[in-house]
């Protein structure tokens, strides 16, 4: 993603989105709007709006799409999809809103019609309005390519799904050239932030879920009412003199250019010294696009260095 954005603003592009909420989501809020409106076209396949339809491209297309509650219907009939959650099961997904317009088409079946329309003009043998109105034909191509996807379109049909392979679980397998478990250290880099600064962290609360925010409260922080605060020591406030819910502005060190934002409350909270949290995704635009983890290039989230001042 932190590639996508610099290339994007150095040369455009187009940019489709499949769902989500790309602008609030990415780290440096005004570096990625900046990206997003260098491109020449922008999608986006979505179910419902947000922030990112709103900072576009020169041309701006959005394309609503059925959700997995609503009804899956194609010209081949009903249509089931497949989830697979955090613990490796993979099941049938089936909803039962009737679908807003008929003329409103699955994700599967928009991707495959651009898909389609791009092959007659580069030329090949996919079928893709095939798989776009009969997603049964897309799960026999994961199964020829992806082993633990035997049978498939039989096994999503049990109730509970069924469990994709984990060899060290399963049989205490190891794909290793020893065969057995191998461990390795990681060098942890020392972060030292500057002279003032703070290190700062985003976090996220129990009532959202990515950037949709359900409710302004974190019930396991006792926090209610509010997202746009900053969870500071009660030895740092009383050092700055900061008292609760006091009003202050967040600013990034270290970088060539202004990334400040105001009007964050202060909130005492049992954090070490030095150090202060702040809710994704309304803090997103504090992290530098050129600051992330060697080699993942996951941005640098939970190691900001900030200036707070009231």
């Amino acid at each position: 993603a932190v590639h996508t954005v610099e290339r994007m603003r150095e040369r455009g592009g187009i940019f489709l989105s499949l769902g989500g909420n790309f602008l609030s989501a990415m780290s440096d809020t005004e570096r990625t709007a900046e990206a997003l409106e260098s491109c020449s076209l922008t999608v986006q396949i979505s179910t419902k709006l947000n922030r990112s339809h709103l900072i576009t491209g020169e041309t701006a297309i959005i394309l609503p799409c059925l959700g997995r509650t609503d009804e899956q219907v194609t010209s081949c009939g009903s249509q089931i999809l497949t989830v697979e959650n955090s613990m490796g099961v993979v099941h049938m997904s089936e909803g039962s809103n009737k679908r807003p317009s008929m003329s409103m088409r699955s994700e599967p079946t928009i991707i495959a019609g651009i898909a389609h329309k791009r092959q007659d003009m580069t030329g090949g043998t996919i079928r893709w309005l095939d798989l776009g109105s009969d997603f049964s034909l897309i799960r026999e191509g994961i199964e020829a390519t992806i082993p633990g996807f035997e049978a498939y379109n039989s096994r999503i049909l049990r109730p509970s799904g069924f469990e994709l392979p984990n060899p060290p679980r399963d049989s205490r397998t190891f794909r290793t050239s020893s065969g057995r478990a191998e461990f390795s250290a990681a060098e942890i880099t020392s972060f030292i932030p500057d002279d003032g600064a703070y290190t700062m962290m985003t976090i996220r609360s129990h009532d959202q879920f990515n950037t949709t925010i359900y409710t302004d409260n974190d019930r396991y922080r006792g926090i209610s009412g509010s997202r746009r605060i900053v969870l500071m020591s009660r030895e740092d406030m009383h050092e700055r003199g900061f008292r609760t819910g006091q009003m202050v502005s967040i600013s990034t060190t270290g970088v060539d250019r202004r990334m400040e934002s105001g009007e964050w409350s202060v909130v005492p909270y049992e954090i070490p010294k030095g150090c202060v949290a702040t809710y994704f995704p309304e803090s997103n635009h504090l992290i530098p696009i050129e600051s992330y983890a060697e080699g993942s290039f996951t941005p640098t989230s939970k190691s900001v260095s900030v200036l707070i001042n009231g």
